[in-house]
Formats: structure tokens, sequence, C-alpha cells
């Protein structure tokens, strides 16, 4: 647990010692004795240390204690209690608006575990950029989710990272990126003419009704699904050069083993809890169901890996030319074996899919509350850019000319950042502005706080706004950041070394599937109770989503 991880080899083997003295002193030697012995010596020592933890360590001896921190919570569990029962980043954003602080705050989880919640830009500079290699993501976690990202670019620590991050930079530079546009608006093409034929299949199902407000070629549509598969696609052709098809097939095998890993269990969670106090080896080789299905998962996506690095090396040998794919462009940069780039391959698949899908969810749903921004951006997409049905290809220029696209893409980013926090813990005694981070510690970078901080963003900042991203001139500047007081303010893909390597390939991706689903359909949503946010439940896990979908009528439009 952060500083004082629980010590269970010392205890054991502490516990093993004194009840063989204590024991071998006795007359009769017998086993009972032995083993009742061996578990009162190691209660008593797990009990003083769960004291010297969760009591006297964070409330009396701990560096931390200057710091300021949220009023209320457990004398013994801390504010666990409030974390568990909303979504994550919301408390954060509650403690980080109404708590005095110079930028850094501590908070405390489950047993008093000490929390350093990092709110202020030169605190969050100092994490990302100055001193951030003072600051990893934790071993525990890194074990857990490499399981299904591989041990790639989001995961890799120190020198590696560095290494890994010089290789893979050329494959997400914008003159690459900017080659793969018509790859994005090809794969929305196809996606929207499938959902239309859907909803228009779904709408001649319905029994025809009397009432004259009805509209013709509507149906009901989960959002969330056709977000996924239209994503693992595109990371498919864009990302390894293979198309997948799971806009053809839903029940593609691939598409099927994403979508029961991103949904959470109740399993899960209690092993997520259990990895408090279990080492990571031993939790991961538990006989429960749910490591059954993550292991599962993990050699099937990986051998995918592997098997398309294998055709995408041959037919390099074979033609001499490379594609352009980011597979191909980190096999010609010889940086990576290949079990390395199979790593690289599934943090692309699972991290580069699930976090634009998650975006793309979110924006149908702010998009369905406020008509007026979605009759807009429509208007916008018709006129600059050419209908789906049509063959006509699109490039970066033209959605670079399509401010109001632009900037409802950075507003959703902003209000609905696809990762609410980012863990962090210090990997030495340091400092974050000159207050004492221990080793162990865990820090909280949280988008979902940072990202409605009104100090940054102004009195709006939990408004959907996004007219704050449009320039009222040329001269005008601060539009790019969002009218922010600082780049620090935006949060979504973190910064400095440690930023999304593939920002610009999402951003790119994002505009383009929503100014093709906007182009073609009005949505609203199906549950009129939804249009208050806090009827909406979110899911946990690595990505926010709605925990029971996001169901909309979406009407097919007619005109482009």
């Amino acid at each position: 647990m952060g500083v004082f991880p629980y010590p269970w080899r010392g205890i054991l083997a502490s516990s093993f010692a004194s009840s063989y003295i204590l024991v071998s002193n006795q007359s009769h030697w017998w086993k009972p004795s032995y083993v009742g012995t061996f578990f009162c010596a190691w209660i008593a020592q797990t009990l003083v240390w769960a004291v010297w933890v969760v009591i006297l360590w964070p409330k009396f001896f701990s560096p931390l204690r200057s710091l300021p921190e949220p009023a209320g919570g457990s004398w013994w569990n801390g504010h666990f209690k409030k974390i568990l029962a909303e979504p994550s980043g919301v408390p954060m954003r509650e403690w980080a608006a109404t708590v005095p602080n110079d930028g850094v705050m501590r908070y405390m989880g489950m047993l008093n575990s000490e929390r350093v919640l990092v709110t202020g830009s030169k605190a969050l500079s100092e994490v990302l950029v100055t001193k951030n290699y003072h600051f990893e993501k934790p071993n525990q976690i890194r074990k857990s989710i490499s399981r299904i990202l591989g041990v790639g670019v989001l995961l890799a620590e120190g020198e590696e990272h560095k290494t890994q991050r010089k290789n893979l930079m050329p494959a997400f530079a914008f003159r690459h990126v900017k080659d793969l546009y018509p790859v994005f608006w090809n794969k929305t093409r196809e996606v929207v003419q499938a959902m239309s034929k859907d909803v228009i299949a779904d709408a001649a199902k319905q029994p025809a009704s009397s009432s004259p407000g009805q509209t013709p070629n509507t149906a009901v549509m989960e959002v969330g699904g056709w977000a996924s598969r239209v994503t693992l696609d595109i990371i498919g052709v864009a990302g390894l050069g293979c198309d997948f098809g799971a806009i053809r097939d839903h029940n593609s095998e691939l598409n099927q083993t994403y979508r029961s890993l991103f949904q959470p269990t109740k399993q899960g969670q209690i092993l997520a809890l259990l990895g408090q106090f279990i080492p990571e080896w031993a939790l991961i080789r538990l006989p429960v169901k749910h490591n059954d299905n993550i292991n599962g998962a993990s050699r099937y996506i990986r051998s995918v890996c592997r098997d398309l690095i294998q055709e995408k090396k041959q037919k390099l040998e074979e033609t001499k030319q490379a594609d352009h794919d980011i597979l191909s462009v980190a096999l010609e940069s010889g940086g990576f074996s290949d079990e390395n780039l199979a790593d690289q391959l599934m943090t692309f698949l699972a991290a580069g899919h699930e976090t634009t899908a998650s975006s793309m969810t979110w924006a149908i749903y702010m998009l369905s509350r406020y008509p007026e921004i979605q009759d807009r951006l429509r208007r916008e997409v018709r006129e600059h850019l050419p209908s789906v049905d049509s063959d006509v290809e699109i490039t970066s220029l033209d959605i670079d000319h399509m401010p109001y696209l632009n900037a409802v893409c950075n507003e959703v980013l902003r209000y609905y950042a696809p990762v609410p926090i980012t863990l962090r813990e210090a990997a030495l005694d340091t400092e974050i502005l000159g207050h004492k981070i221990p080793k162990g510690v865990r820090v909280m970078l949280a988008p979902w706080a940072t990202n409605f901080d009104e100090s940054q963003w102004g009195a709006d900042a939990h408004k959907f706004n996004p007219e704050r991203w449009m320039p009222t001139g040329p001269d005008d500047k601060r539009a790019r950041s969002g009218g922010a007081e600082s780049n620090f303010a935006f949060m979504t893909f973190l910064h400095g070394p440690r930023s999304c390597i593939g920002q610009a390939f999402a951003k790119a991706e994002f505009a383009c599937i929503l100014a093709g689903w906007v182009g073609r359909f009005a949505f609203e949503l199906k549950n009129k109770e939804e249009m208050d946010e806090k009827n909406v439940v979110v899911k946990g896990g690595v990505t926010a989503r709605p925990a029971k979908g996001m169901y909309v009528h979406a009407t097919v439009l007619d005109g482009w």
C-alpha cells in the first residue's frame, strides 16, 4: 500500500521463526500448537502493520500531513466510500474546486492510503515535464494492464520508454497522420452506410403510426457499439494494415474479445481490491473466471499481432515498398524485436480504439442534449464535405477548414476526457512545488478535475461550450487553447514526454467519424431523463462510458 506495502515475505518468515522458537521450547512437539502459534504471530504482526499504516503514519508521521485535504471521510477508510460511490474523477473535481490549495492536495483512499492530487499548472508541469521520470505508473497496475496492452510505449518506463517513443514518433508525426485521412474517411463512409441500412431496416419493422409527428427512417441505436466497431477497423487498417471487418460483422472474434475485456465485472473489482494486499504474481494466478478470461483474451490478441507482423514483414520483403500504416513505419525503424513490436500493437489496438469510441459515445450524447449545436455542426459538414455515398476522398485540409467541427471535438474531449484519472507513483523521494513526496506515494492526475478548473477555464468551465474554441478574429490565439490560461488546463492527452503519442491520430479519426455521423443522422436521446447528466450512470474501468449504453433515436436524413 504505497509507502508501506504489505510486507508479506517478512511477516511470513518472522511468523515461521517465532512459532518455531516458541513451540520448540515446549516439552511436547505437536503440529496443532505450531500451526496455531504461527497464525497468532502472523495476525499480531499484521495488526501492528495495519495500525501503523492506517492510523499512525497518515495522521501523525507522514510529511503529507501539511497538505490541504477534503473534510469528512472515515477515520480508518478515508474518502474511499465517496470515491467508490461516484464515477472516477468526479470526487476529485469537487475537491479541486472546493478545497483551497496551491496545486497540490492530499486525500485518503482505502484504509487511509495517501493520495496526492495534482491540480495546478505549475505542479502538473513538474510531474509531467521537469520531473516526469520521478513519477512512474505503479508496478502493480503495469503488470495487470500489460496482460491486455502488452508492455508497449504506454507502460514502458525510464530508458526503455525513451527508446520506444523515439522509434515510434515517425509513425505518429503529423506529416504521416495526414496521409491517413482518406483511410479514416473511407471507414467512416462504410460505417455510416451500414448504420443507415440498419436504421432503415429497423424503421420498416415498426408498426405504422397515425401520429403526424412521427419521423420516417428513425430507429433506436446504441452508439457505443457502432463506435467501437468503426474505431477497431480504423486502427486495424491505419495502424496495422489489416481490415478486421468489425463493421461488417459485430460478432467478429476480435471485436467480441475487446467488448468482454472492457466490460467491468464484480469479480474484477474484487480482485482489484485484493491487489492492495496480495502480490500481483499471486493475484493473476488465482483460479477464477476473470483471470481465465483475461489470459485467454491476451493469448488470442497477441497471436493476432504476431501473425500481422509476420505477414507485414513478408509483404515488405516481396514488394520492397512500405505502406502508410503504423506497423510498416515501425518495422522500417528497425528498433523493435518481433515480441516488442507485438507489445506495441497490443497497445495500439486496445488504447487506440477504446478511447476514441468513448469520445464518440459522449459526442453523440452531448449533441443530443444540445440540438442547436448538432444542427449547426451538420450545416458545416454538409457545406464542406462530400456525401458519404460518393467516392470522393477528403484530405487533412478539408477537416482543418471546418472550425466548428474542430471546436465541438475539442470541447467533447475536454468535457468527457476518455480517461478520467491517470495514476503515477513516486519512484524516489522527491518534491512537488516544494512539498516532500515520499517514495511509493500514489500521485493522481485527474483530467476530469483539471479540465473543469474555473481558475483556468473561467466561470463557464462546467458548461459544454464549443464557442470557447472558436476564434473571434484572425489574431485570436486564445481559441487554440479554448481560452484556458495554460496548456496544462487541458489534460485529456497529458503533456510532456509521457503525453499521448497518438494524439494527432486520435483527433483526426474522431473528427472524421463525427463529421460522417452528424452529416447523415439526426440524434435524439431515447431516454429523456438522460437530458440531465446526473441520470447517466458512468461505468468504471480504463475509460469512461455510460454503464447502460447510450441509446438514441437515429434518423437518416436526406440531402447528403
